[in-house]
């Protein structure tokens, strides 16, 4: 069985509705051992540190 509106939805409501739906910029946070923009909580690229330990040999 699907889904039966009583009544019709007008433009504004729909569309109000989809307003929120959109993306985000990444929220980025400076490495705390080589200062490059990186995501939170993940291994730098470019250093290979994490928490001020390195995790991954840096090439």
């Amino acid at each position: 069985m699907s889904i039966c509106p009583k009544n019709k939805s007008s433009k504004a409501r729909r569309d109000s509705r989809r307003a929120n739906w959109k993306m985000t910029a990444p929220n980025l946070v400076k490495c705390s051992k080589c200062g490059e923009l990186m995501m939170p909580h993940r291994v730098c690229k470019a250093c290979g540190a994490y928490n001020k330990r390195e995790i991954v040999a840096a090439e």
